[in-house]
């Protein structure tokens, strides 16, 4: 893995005007981008480095490099453990109350039994069935993102909205053409998913399926696919741990409540993230995707229009910036599709000016303003921005965390042989 890029050097507050640079032109079919220029915008300014650390939850009681055998002897050694320890209680018990804890030790001890005979995600999983599995993906994906350069971002988010709906299973790439029913792609906030990303799956796909057919799952490739994408922008590489199934259902009345809107309170979206098994430092360090991409005028345009008090804009927003996005955004209605780039001064690179932005009042969305207000998520956003490497790092951990949300492993899921349809 090379090593992250050194930070560019702060812009200094000797200086008069600043243009932002010409934005990149993602052949999307669907939006047009605008990167408003701002001048005299306020300096850069290095910000507090924080030693606040937050412990990770949810990891398994079991360590996953465990072979089967040793994991087995493991439960049980811990299990004779368990015994010894409550055997000078067990002698002093009656006999009922004596078979009642037995009967719980002995559930507790299945349990540990089955959690450590169960599946377990691996970098090595398809090492013989499949060994090309991640460079077939890596030059499929880099051919698309030279093509199309709106993928990487695309990709991203399509993963974040499959892993938050129902576990990482690929259900989000179902089409609505080849259902009956509605999937998780018709649902509303779904509909603005790029078609790009869909495409680069299903390109992916289709070059394993020639390489080793009915063998590498849908929601496998998606994980491979946001890694290798976010490693061609700049930013981290990490290992990816597979064996993923596919989901067999995809509904879109499961959307609703399991993902995080643009609105959104910082509290709001931490009780979220709560929910997946994901901390607040991990939902700070996610957000930083937002490096990267665009966001529609009609996700933000309640901070720029109509706002009460001088501007008509949400104070939080740059004063410029806020008149430069009522120029871009003033025809939006009538063509829903025209966006802004989420971070207007790299849009190029995956990098650390997503948080540099948050004190500058240049975050676009209210949710990324949220975070810098919420003293719980600000003390993570005020280290990323002073230090690459530590957001680096701490992406990197956060995407393998979501990428183990609810997966489905053996007979759990099934193994798609087309990423948009239900085999």
């Amino acid at each position: 893995m090379r090593p992250p890029r050194r930070p560019a050097p702060l812009a200094s507050s000797s200086q008069t005007t600043t243009a932002f640079p010409s934005p990149l032109k993602p052949r999307h079919q669907f939006a047009r981008h605008y990167t408003p220029t701002l001048t005299n915008p306020p300096p850069h300014t290095l910000l507090s480095f924080s030693l606040y650390h937050l412990s990770p939850s949810g990891h398994p009681s079991l360590p996953r490099s465990l072979s089967p055998n040793r994991a087995k002897s493991t439960v049980i050694s811990r299990r004779r453990r368990l015994y010894s320890l409550y055997l000078p209680y067990l002698s002093a018990m009656g006999a009922p109350l004596r078979r009642r804890l037995l009967l719980l030790l002995a559930a507790a001890a299945c349990a540990a039994s089955a959690a450590a005979a169960a599946p377990r995600l691996s970098p090595n999983y398809y090492r013989r069935s499949c060994p090309r599995v991640e460079r077939i993906v890596s030059d499929v994906v880099a051919a698309k993102q030279r093509a199309n350069p709106s993928t990487a971002a695309g990709t991203l988010r399509l993963f974040f909205h499959d892993c938050f709906v129902n576990g990482c299973d690929a259900s989000v790439l179902i089409s609505p053409l080849s259902s009956d029913a509605s999937p998780e792609r018709a649902a509303e906030i779904n509909l603005s998913l790029p078609g790009d990303a869909f495409d680069a799956v299903g390109r992916a796909k289709a070059a394993l399926e020639a390489a080793c057919p009915g063998v590498v799952s849908c929601a496998d490739v998606l994980a491979l696919a946001a890694r290798d994408l976010v490693g061609i922008l700049g930013g981290p590489r990490f290992p990816v741990a597979l064996g993923r199934r596919d989901a067999r259902r995809s509904d879109a009345r499961d959307v609703e409540g399991n993902l995080p809107r643009t609105n959104m309170s910082a509290r709001a979206m931490a009780r979220l993230f709560a929910g997946k098994g994901l901390t607040p430092r991990e939902m700070v360090a996610l957000a930083g995707a937002h490096t990267v991409g665009f966001s529609h005028c009609g996700e933000f345009a309640h901070r720029i229009y109509g706002y009460r008090g001088a501007g008509g804009h949400d104070p939080r927003l740059n004063p410029e910036f806020a008149r430069a996005l009522q120029r871009s955004c003033a025809g939006y209605r009538s063509d829903p599709t025209v966006s802004i780039f989420n971070d207007v001064v790299t849009p190029r690179d995956f990098d650390e000016a997503y948080y540099k932005n948050m004190p500058r009042g240049l975050g676009l969305l209210a949710s990324d303003a949220a975070l810098w207000e919420y003293p719980s998520t600000r003390v993570f956003a005020e280290r990323y921005a002073a230090n690459r490497t530590a957001f680096f790092e701490d992406f990197a951990a956060a995407m393998q965390r979501l990428g183990a949300v609810g997966v489905k492993t053996g007979r759990q899921g099934v193994v798609r042989r087309r990423c948009d349809a239900l085999d």
